[in-house]
């Protein structure tokens, strides 16, 4: 019988709401932190993420990183400002991708600010912590103090990682039949909506004794794969037809790599008409090259067509701007045509310029295909606000408004029991995090109910003991 370990779980952020993941593992020797991410919402540079850490950050031996989305990392240089000098460890793709997304939301946090207030850290902060960072690869276990560490493929973006994480037991007296009895916890980060059209699905997770999980979605289901694609020619087609824009708030990393991918078959299939599409921010540009880069993480399908030669991120009638100068000149590409611009949640970005430009007319339309955090502007116009302000400027909302669900990079409720169920022989606890309380409780009462596993909802602040 092996020797259990006592460990401390403690739930800083990704608790009551979507964004701001940050937990706490801590041994009798070590501290482990998930993620470091923005808290969002109203705005990109809220006060809630200038307040000081709840633990001392140079206490910290370990920063784990689920994926490279800001709402997961994009704290991580105000953590290094305030004194973290461990390591930061993720996959290689999330390096890649973090080295793209932490500047930019620096650029956007920084516009925000009142004249004359300083920013929560700067470029220097964001240099610090990529000479801290390094890199492991899916199924390679590594050291972390006390603990020993797996990541595991989530399947939410490209290099999105669970963490598994047991008692490193290596020089002690281990049962001898293995790791059979080993007791783990998991960190999901997200988890990748099934199926989806890029990656592989997520990895299952049988033989863990505790999990913190996403439940982002936990309340609701999405549209099913075809019927997400049917969808969105259908709203093409409709916009076309009334010869309007169509606008697309469109998160950089992920949705507009799946979305030009999801477009370039549809035209190929004659299923869309051929019409002028903007791709108009340099993130999901130099994001897209990333992707490009690691075609061997795609799933067979996207492969499949790769090798046939498709270049699945173009198509003929899309056009890239880059520079403001080319953004500017959209305006005179006459209608119909369709505007893809970051940032997803129109919390920031050339989206806005957009939306204050063609919200106003009846005959254009707005599509979002991500997630709207409650008090952003992309979820009052979702939600049907017809009077705003965008960029100082009153507007007036008469454009169609339209919803795909199924383009979520999570995973819905039904399929986040369908996982919560690969491993309900071994769970003993499910912590659900990262979801509004409605969402995060419903999900917590079906997995109890259906799969007969205990399940908790953490609040902010919380700490409970465990054994592994």
């Amino acid at each position: 019988m092996e020797q259990r370990h006592n460990a401390t779980l403690s739930f800083y952020g990704g608790v009551g709401s979507v964004t701001g993941s940050n937990f706490m593992l801590s041994g009798e020797h070590s501290k482990l932190l998930i993620d470091c991410g923005l808290i969002q919402g109203e705005k990109f540079a809220g006060d809630l993420n200038k307040e000081p850490f709840a633990y001392d950050p140079a206490s910290i031996d370990f920063l784990l990183v689920t994926h490279a989305h800001i709402d997961h990392v994009g704290r991580i240089p105000k953590l290094v400002r305030d004194g973290f000098k461990g390591k930061i460890i993720s996959t290689p793709q999330t390096l890649d991708l973090s080295r793209l997304m932490l500047p930019d939301a620096f650029s956007v946090l920084r516009s925000e600010l009142p004249q004359g207030e300083e920013p929560m850290y700067d470029e220097k902060d964001i240099e610090e912590a990529f000479s801290l960072w390094e890199t492991r690869e899916y199924h390679q276990p590594f050291p972390a103090g006390e603990f020993e560490v797996v990541m595991k493929d989530s399947g939410h973006i490209l290099g999105s990682a669970m963490f598994e994480i047991n008692a490193d037991r290596r020089g002690h007296d281990a049962d001898k039949s293995g790791q059979e009895d080993t007791r783990k916890i998991v960190f999901t980060g997200d988890l990748g909506n099934t199926p989806t059209p890029l990656l592989k699905p997520a990895e299952a997770i049988t033989d863990a004794t505790y999990m913190v999980m996403e439940s982002v979605y936990g309340d609701r289901n999405h549209e099913g794969g075809e019927r997400r694609k049917e969808r969105l020619a259908e709203v093409i087609s409709a916009s076309v037809a009334r010869g309007g824009v169509l606008l697309i708030p469109c998160f950089s990393l992920e949705k507009t790599q799946v979305l030009l991918y999801e477009m370039d078959d549809l035209l190929a299939q004659g299923k869309i008409p051929k019409v002028p599409v903007f791709l108009d921010s340099p993130l999901a540009i130099k994001v897209t090259d990333v992707y490009r880069k690691y075609t061997n993480f795609f799933n067979d399908e996207a492969q499949e067509r790769l090798r046939k030669g498709d270049d699945i991120f173009s198509f003929p009638n899309l056009r890239i701007t880059m520079d403001t100068q080319a953004s500017s000149e959209i305006i005179r590409t006459p209608s119909p045509k369709i505007i893809i611009a970051g940032s997803g949640m129109s919390a920031g970005g050339r989206i806005l310029d957009h939306e204050r430009r063609y919200l106003g007319d009846p005959t254009n339309t707005i599509l979002f295909i991500g997630y709207q955090a409650i008090g952003g502007l992309g979820r009052h116009i979702q939600e049907g606000v017809k009077d705003l302000t965008i960029k100082h400027e009153k507007v007036k909302v008469h454009a169609h408004i339209e919803t795909i669900t199924g383009y979520s990079s999570h995973k819905d409720s039904e399929h986040l029991v369908e996982f919560a169920s690969a491993g309900a022989d071994s769970f003993e606890k499910i912590f659900m995090v990262m979801g509004e309380p409605k969402s995060a409780l419903f999900l917590a009462q079906r997995v109890h109910d259906y799969v007969g596993i205990h399940t908790e909802v953490p609040e902010a602040g919380e700490s409970v003991e465990i054994e592994l």
